[in-house]
């Protein structure tokens, strides 16, 4: 069977010189590309001019280009749509998505949405329509975090007792690595959450607030404890580190992308040629990308190592094929999305905050926009 995809969202072509951000519609593009069950047959911008581009550099018929997301639903019936808006759209977009009659799943950018309410109501709906709901939470296929989900399971560090995170944020950067302490945890539920933040001065990306720095801790119901260190001056080395009863893996530090501390002594692991960022190219991969200039933009579309937003999108949509439930699924973003809320939460009331987390807004926007952070 052939899946008709469709994208909202396009973002500026990246190859523009006057192009901002990820452009994060064309890396999902290039992975259905890559797949023979699908079809990119529309897509839509509130920016015409990025979306006529758009179909021009994926050979989407200009009759399919539109600023409308329920008029291109209506006209391409499309069975997977790929939601590549910014974050605090995500929630009516995708709901707008999930009530067309032939979607049977969405593919939605992270982080989920800006309101805990948002993030909600985005899943019941989807399950209620019977849609697959998924983000793009890509570093689940990154052979430094898979490998040390080998490891962990082999036993190698002995019993899990504690998952530490560092990185810029919590919500933008930290969803990724909230969404793999589910990962490393089993998707066991978090119980509590304690946490304080900055937020001296306006950190605004994606059109949505991240707080300076912060820091954390929380416990699952399965007896790991969880440690977040964020911002600049954030205290870990690394991007994640699982914490054992006989060792260490560290995952994403500044020499190597996984190592281990087995008996007092460190050893790289191999990660299958990945860093925590993308795979590494190769010559053979150059000579095929050289080789694939010359062809149709599909056989350079194939002639590429895969990324982790390939290995993400071919989950999606194995996932559709199946009828099974990718490791993508709302459930799992929805798991470490209350954390982050949760941390925000904790900071605003100044105490530990117990879950289910029982709130509808966002308490780092709200703090912000009562004037209760930003420094005088």
């Amino acid at each position: 069977m052939t899946y008709k995809v469709a994208i909202v969202g396009t973002g500026a072509d990246p190859n523009s010189p006057d192009a901002e951000g990820f452009a994060m519609a064309y890396r999902h593009a290039g992975a259905y590309t890559r797949l023979d069950s699908c079809e990119l047959v529309g897509c839509a911008d509130i920016v015409r001019e990025n979306a006529e581009q758009f179909a021009e550099r994926w050979d989407i018929p200009a009759a399919n280009v539109f600023e409308e997301t329920r008029e291109m639903l209506a006209a391409v019936e499309p069975d997977i749509v790929s939601v590549c808006v910014p974050p605090h759209v995500h929630a009516p977009v995708v709901m707008e998505v999930a009530r067309g009659e032939s979607v049977r799943a969405i593919h939605c950018e992270k982080p989920m949405a800006t309101t805990w309410e948002d993030c909600r109501e985005m899943v019941e709906l989807c399950e209620q329509r019977d849609v697959k709901l998924t983000f793009n939470h890509q570093r689940r296929f990154a052979g430094p975090f898979t490998r040390a989900k080998q490891e962990l399971d082999s036993g190698t560090i002995g019993t899990l007792e504690r998952v530490e995170l560092g990185g810029d944020n919590l919500f933008d950067f930290g969803s990724h690595l909230f969404d793999l302490c589910g990962y490393f945890t089993d998707q066991s539920r978090a119980e509590w959450v304690l946490a304080g933040i900055d937020y001296s001065e306006e950190n605004i990306q994606f059109g949505a607030h991240n707080e300076n720095m912060a820091i954390a801790q929380w416990r699952y119901e399965n007896g790991v404890y969880g440690l977040a260190a964020t911002g600049d001056e954030g205290m870990l080395s690394c991007m994640l580190r699982l914490v054992g009863s006989d060792g260490v893996l560290e995952i994403g530090g500044e020499e190597e992308p996984l190592r281990a501390q087995v008996g007092g002594e460190w050893r790289t692991l191999d990660s299958d040629g990945d860093t925590v960022h993308g795979p590494k190219g190769s010559l053979v991969e150059a000579a095929k990308q050289r080789v694939a200039a010359r062809v149709p933009m599909l056989s350079a579309e194939r002639a590429r190592t895969a990324t982790f937003i390939d290995r993400a999108i071919a989950d999606v949509v194995d996932a559709v094929e199946t009828d099974t439930e990718s490791v993508l699924c709302a459930s799992n973003a929805l798991q470490a999305t209350e954390l982050i809320f949760a941390c925000w939460e904790s900071a605003r009331r100044r105490t530990r905050v117990d879950l289910p987390l029982e709130i509808a807004d966002n308490p780092l926007e709200s703090m912000v926009e009562e004037g209760e952070l930003l420094a005088d």
